[in-house]
């Protein structure tokens, strides 16, 4: 991005309706996937997103202006959808008793994968850079090319080796013209599905937030070097590789032992542990502490991440897809109203540091402490909201039967 924005020239302003643009296409795509997942099958909604989605992760790198890029990034936004086909096909794939675990499995390697990218990209870029390919200024575009492909290679795998439910795809059994149900209507009339939205929003959603924040607001509020703001950083983002699963495999041994409704009470604490962390964390003046804190609350908010999605296959068989892509649309409506509320409670101040080489330097900073306070009171609200309220299934008998077996009863049923 900071090669792409110098030779574009963009501006602060445009970099940010970039990065909305992106978000936003997430948002509609997820509850579009979700309904076409439940009546297709995940193995060609998949491929095809797979294959769509090549182009403009291809083309983007041609782009020669504002408009053209912003263009781009919103059409490689609709990638974001594939979140809600992978925790449908976990959820028809694997048993009641373990769906959680493979949900957050899968969910956390998802988060690791952007982190993977965030690493190697730059290392693509400057190796057609090194091999005489095109120059520094040009090393983004080139780089964008292997993903690209990598989309179109992945769609051939996984409509090779992938089948919709362990018995066999859609198609073969008819499910597709049995499904005739309106999913995502079904999924909209129930309450729980919009329970699980607001808690997704406030889990997942500030995830992205301390994402986009955390950088800065160390260098910020504690005067660390960019060096040390980028540890910081990532120590919050490789929580996802063991935090996410570990929410996941909590829920579904709670589950075991107390039912749905120990589920519901797991997501409801570790809310409100991640509540009373954020208050905490935007409140500390020590940069120490405050690396504690974002470990303590980002364990809590990345096992609330699993622990929702252990409860969401469960909340309607026959709507799996839809409550996922409405559940999974909440995360990132929840980063967007974060942001704003970042954007309006930030207040800009001026302070003398020392840069890296030892020089005073006089700064305008941001100060983001009304922001986290404001924002946990709101985690915290959520999370007795959770508590209020009964996640239950409503018929005792489905939560028995294996998964791809529930669902093809559901739809001959239907």
């Amino acid at each position: 991005m900071p090669i792409a924005k110098e030779q574009l020239h963009l501006t602060k302003d445009q970099l940010g309706n970039i990065q909305i643009a992106s978000v936003s296409a997430t948002i509609i795509a997820r509850l579009l996937i979700g309904r076409l997942v439940d009546k297709f099958g995940p193995r060609i909604i998949y491929t095809w997103l797979l294959v769509i989605c090549s182009v403009p992760v291809l083309l983007i790198g041609i782009s020669q202006s504002y408009e053209s890029f912003l263009f781009f990034r919103l059409a490689i936004g609709v990638i974001g959808a594939s979140f809600v086909i992978t925790q449908f096909h976990t959820s028809v794939m694997f048993a009641p008793s373990i769906k959680g675990t493979a949900n957050a499995t899968a969910g956390g390697f998802g988060n690791a994968g952007a982190g993977l990218a965030n690493i190697t990209m730059p290392l693509i870029a400057a190796g057609f850079v090194g091999l005489g390919v095109c120059t520094k200024e040009d090393s983004w575009r080139y780089a964008m090319i292997v993903p690209g492909v990598l989309l179109l290679v992945f769609a051939f795998l996984y409509l090779r080796f992938t089948k919709d439910l362990p018995n066999g795809n859609y198609k073969e059994l008819g499910i597709e013209t049995a499904n005739k149900e309106n999913t995502f209507m079904l999924a909209v009339k129930d309450y729980r599905t919009w329970v699980l939205t607001i808690a997704y929003a406030a889990c997942f959603g500030v995830e992205i937030t301390i994402d986009n924040f955390a950088p800065i607001y160390f260098t910020d509020t504690f005067g660390a070097s960019l060096k040390t703001a980028g540890i910081c950083a990532g120590i919050f983002g490789l929580i996802n590789l063991f935090a996410r699963p570990l929410g996941g495999i909590v829920a579904d041994k709670v589950g075991k032992r107390y039912g749905f409704s120990g589920k519901n009470l797991l997501l409801a604490l570790l809310l409100l542990i991640e509540g009373v962390g954020v208050i905490f964390f935007g409140m500390t003046n020590q940069l120490g502490l405050a690396i504690f804190l974002m470990f303590l609350f980002g364990m809590s908010l990345k096992m609330a991440n699993g622990a929702t999605y252990s409860l969401v296959p469960f909340v309607n068989p026959k709507a799996v897809g839809s409550v996922a892509g409405i559940v999974g649309a909440g995360g990132n409506i929840g980063a967007m109203l974060i942001a704003f509320l970042f954007k309006a409670k930030a207040v800009k101040f001026t302070k003398d540091v020392i840069d890296e080489s030892g020089v005073s330097q006089t700064k305008d900073l941001i100060d983001y402490t009304s922001a986290f306070y404001v924002l946990g009171i709101i985690i915290l609200v959520t999370g007795f909201v959770v508590l209020a309220i009964k996640l239950l299934v409503k018929d005792k008998e489905e939560e028995k039967l294996p998964a791809a077996v529930n669902l093809a009863y559901q739809t001959i049923k239907s």
